[in-house]
């Protein structure tokens, strides 16, 4: 039987760092054959001096490595800030690594020999969990984008409201007038396309959490 071909994307490409050449070979000639553009890296380190890696993909990497071992290289890349999603193999897996390397998040682990369906459904689920870590990348980046438009006044007033403070004691925090406030607060709302205050809150709530306000 013909094993299914994952959904189709043209950007997408995958990423093979493996030292077994046979094995690099024969996952390229796999993914080509559903569509897939792929890389092939004989080590981590062949893939950390690429230039071209960091577009729509994921990486398939196997545990043993020559230099860097793979789980070390995929914890590396998360430190990094990599949103890459990871497939990781092994002929010599066992269970503490595969908890290891679930837990640093990745797609899956498959022990050598696998089947080609169980690649290819594993390569599907990192599709997808790409195309989710860019879909928030840009959906953040829009936001900070929208938050560099408004005044500092604006700014303070919807960290205040943000924090459940009322009209009348952010206009006495910041030494303003009620009304003044809410022409600020009526502003803010309009700039960052706030819908409701339950909007407004948790918009301040991601940028707090990616330190990119106040």
């Amino acid at each position: 039987m013909e094993p299914r071909a994952p959904q189709s994307d043209e950007f997408f490409t995958i990423h093979i760092v493996d030292d077994d050449t046979q094995l690099r070979l024969a996952l390229d000639t796999l993914f080509r054959s559903v569509g897939y553009a792929t890389k092939l890296y004989g080590s981590a380190a062949e893939f950390s001096n690429a230039d071209d890696s960091y577009g729509p993909g994921c990486l398939v990497l196997d545990v043993r490595l020559p230099g860097l071992s793979g789980l070390d290289f995929q914890q590396q890349l998360s430190s990094s800030g990599s949103s890459l999603p990871v497939i990781l193999m092994s002929g010599h897996g066992d269970i503490p690594m595969s908890v290891r390397g679930m837990k640093a998040g990745a797609i899956d682990f498959l022990p050598k020999p696998f089947r080609d369906q169980d690649m290819l459904d594993a390569v599907s689920a990192a599709m997808e969990r790409d195309r989710q870590n860019r879909k928030h990348a840009d959906s953040h980046a829009s936001l900070q984008a929208r938050a560099e438009t408004l005044s500092q006044r604006e700014r303070q007033v919807m960290e205040l409201v943000a924090k459940g403070q009322m009209n009348k004691q952010v206009a006495h925090e910041l030494g303003i007038s009620e009304i003044t406030v809410k022409i600020h607060r009526g502003n803010a709302m309009r700039k960052m396309g706030a819908r409701s205050l339950a909007d407004l809150v948790l918009m301040v709530a991601a940028l707090r959490t990616s330190n990119t306000f106040v």
